[in-house]
């Protein structure tokens, strides 16, 4: 007894030297303003494990390896602290008071660690451990009991009447552990009956948890036989809605057992919820760092060696550096801000060889913070199932897009996708956000409920030129034929490339050669190049690169603005092409993208350049050419086999800037105001 008293005077001065006590008044004031008699009354109470072990170890000790005992200390002195206040008074037994322990933390050892990488197969006590995985699947809000009052049928019973018989929800406890019909009076051994009137319902929902390496296995390449097992989560109350599809999160919560006879299930009750990352301290490689300073003459070389040696176990030397700067442009700026603001760049590319290409993404999605490859036998929006935890409501479960969230989703081939799918790829892309159906008498619900999500993830996509697809608007000069593609949904994406080869044969020639090596002598370099880069120094300089804070330059910002003003006028009056505001942000996209590449943190006029003739040539493909005359592949005119090729696309490159500067002079009305003619 002395040892009990001893740990509450203990919870008492924490509480006190906290501030929960003063906490605890403010709450007691809510509950006084209202009317209503409940059962119980529940109060969340802060608890900082390092602050209660330093001034009690036992009670520290207590709070960290059997936090039900603990709670049941804070609930004896929060409920003594009531009565002596006189804070409520409807509040007339100490099983009245409910009271949740939240720790603000957990001690960074193993002990308190759950990695569920390596999902735990013992019985381990109800003790708060700390966890960090991804969100795949959640259910919708359901009403669970959070306390109820229980009467005596006996009248003459002093149990008939008062509060002695309250139950509360317990951790890991069902509905069933909480309000059933077979309870017995601890007095008489009478059967009691609840007192409906005094039920006290609070929120629920469920989550699932998994390992973030457990995404692995769909970015499209071998994988180990390892098998992922997730953990399901119950939040309540103020947690629910706490949690979204496809993040990150740190959760501390006790696990538990629970009992559905015949089965038994292992889950988490969620304690604290907190949104989490994985810290990625990257630092560009030494090799990178060095082109870096070989290149530093010029704004254009380091990006255009970084893409020309890119990927080269897939494609050899020379081919796709277009598409090789822009799957590299779409993975640095593709990201969540510390805003929560989701900046994208979507890439559509268009070919008739589809196979090299589809592996060239592959293995770029590799790089990306997240990346998820769509399997044709998988889900790419969303699906519903029956809960399997005793609510009987929906449980949404995240398909491919939601699952890359903050990262890239590879569609793959659109030829292979019938017509509903890709417009529904059209409408998720046009509006980012996802709806979900639910239909109401199908999950126990009164009336149908559509929710909605938002898509925060960049697409590309391949479309086979190949296969016709009769559009109208094909014959325009310099247009592309898109394959299966409907011209609404090449509008959609941000980036829209032709891989063309300017070699013909050769180039077939080429890439057959690179390929039977790499067939007969796996990993060994081929006709290597000056300059030779890791898959793990790309995977630093884009994570490096991702990371940056840029911001426009004024000569930049007037390219992008004069370039967007005289194009729109240009295009709507000779084509009637609509040149939307989505194209400003994607010019603003590239342009930031391509100084990031380049390790910059200011957006120079040849970022501006740069974004500007990527932009151009992808409104050609998709809407035929314009006044401004650009050749076929303008980022990459020549080879960059030796200096001598830079040199030339340094000049070609130069020759081009004074044309987009022409071009908006003399089609940007008022554009002599702010642009300087070179």
């Amino acid at each position: 007894m002395a040892d009990i008293l001893s740990l509450k005077e203990s919870v008492l001065v924490y509480l006190d030297r906290s501030g929960g006590l003063k906490k605890l008044c403010e709450n007691c004031k809510h509950f006084n303003g209202t009317q209503q008699t409940e059962a119980v009354y529940r109060f969340c109470i802060g608890v900082n494990p390092a602050d209660v072990l330093e001034l009690d170890p036992v009670l520290g000790d207590c709070v960290l390896h059997d936090p039900l005992k603990a709670t049941a200390l804070f609930q004896s002195v929060c409920f003594l602290a009531i009565k002596t206040l006189s804070l409520i008074e409807k509040i007339h037994m100490e099983s009245q008071v409910n009271v949740i322990l939240k720790f603000t933390h957990l001690p960074p050892f193993p002990e308190y660690t759950l990695d569920l990488s390596s999902f735990p197969r013992l019985c381990r006590p109800l003790r708060p451990v700390s966890m960090e995985g991804l969100v795949i699947s959640m259910t919708r809000v359901t009403k669970y009991t959070q306390g109820a009052r229980f009467l005596c049928t006996d009248d003459g019973c002093p149990c008939s009447t008062g509060f002695h018989h309250i139950r509360v929800h317990a951790p890991g406890a069902t509905e069933s552990a909480t309000v059933r019909n077979d309870f017995s009076c601890m007095m008489c051994s009478s059967q009691l009956k609840e007192d409906v009137k005094f039920r006290v319902l609070g929120d629920k929902q469920l989550v699932e948890l998994i390992h973030v390496k457990a995404l692995d296995v769909l970015r499209g390449h071998e994988q180990s036989s390892m098998r992922y097992q997730s953990v399901t989560l119950f939040l309540r109350d103020e947690l629910c809605n706490s949690m979204r599809i496809g993040r990150y999160y740190r959760v501390l919560g006790i696990p538990a057992h629970v009992h559905q006879w015949p089965n038994i299930t292992w889950s988490v009750e969620a304690n604290s919820v907190q949104p989490w990352e994985p810290v990625c301290d990257c630092k560009v490689s030494a090799r990178f760092q060095e082109l870096l300073k070989g290149t530093a003459s010029s704004p254009w070389r380091f990006s255009a060696i970084v893409a020309h040696c890119f990927g080269l176990d897939v494609a050899p030397l020379g081919l796709y550096d277009t598409l090789k700067l822009s799957l590299l442009l779409s993975l640095v700026q593709t990201r969540i801000d510390e805003k929560d603001t989701f900046h994208n760049l979507d890439l559509l590319v268009v070919t008739t060889d589809t196979l090299i290409l589809d592996r060239l993404m592959t293995y770029s999605l590799s790089l990306a913070y997240r990346g998820i490859r769509h399997q044709a036998t998988g889900e790419m929006f969303a699906c519903l199932s029956r809960d399997e935890h005793g609510a009987g409501t929906a449980n949404i479960h995240a398909g491919s897009v939601l699952l890359a969230t903050g990262g890239v989703c590879l569609l793959g081939d659109l030829s292979y996708y019938r017509k509903d799918k890709l417009d529904s790829i059209k409408s998720v892309m046009e509006t980012r956000t996802l709806s979900v159906f639910i239909p109401g008498k199908k999950y126990g619900e009164d009336a149908d409920q559509q929710l909605s999500f938002p898509v925060q993830c960049s697409f590309w996509a391949v479309t086979d030129s190949s296969r016709r697809s009769g559009r109208a608007d094909c014959g325009a000069l310099g247009a592309a034929e898109m394959g299966a593609v409907p011209a609404q949904l090449a509008d959609a994406f941000g980036l829209v490339i032709e891989c063309r080869d300017r070699v013909g044969e050769q180039a077939l020639l080429a890439q057959t050669v690179h390929t039977l090596q790499h067939a007969v002598q796996s990993g060994k370099p081929h006709d290597p190049p000056c300059w030779e880069f890791s898959t793990e120094d790309y995977q630093e300089l884009v994570a490096h690169a991702q990371g940056l804070q840029v911001e426009l330059s004024p000569a930049a910002e007037k390219i992008i603005h004069g370039y967007y003003m005289a194009s729109r006028r240009v295009r709507s009056q000779g084509q009637g092409v609509n040149m939307s505001v989505a194209s400003i942000k994607l010019l603003i996209s590239l342009a930031e993208a391509h100084c990031k590449l380049c390790l910059r943190t200011q957006v120079l006029e040849q970022d501006a350049v740069i974004a500007v003739l990527l932009c151009e040539s992808s409104v050609s493909l998709k809407h035929g050419a314009s006044a401004l005359i650009i050749p076929p592949d303008p980022v990459f005119p020549c080879d960059l086999g030796d200096v001598d090729g830079l040199c030339k696309r340094d000049a070609a490159l130069d020759e081009l800037h004074q044309l987009i500067l022409r071009f908006i002079y003399t089609n940007a009305p008022g554009a002599d105001t702010y642009i300087t003619e070179e």
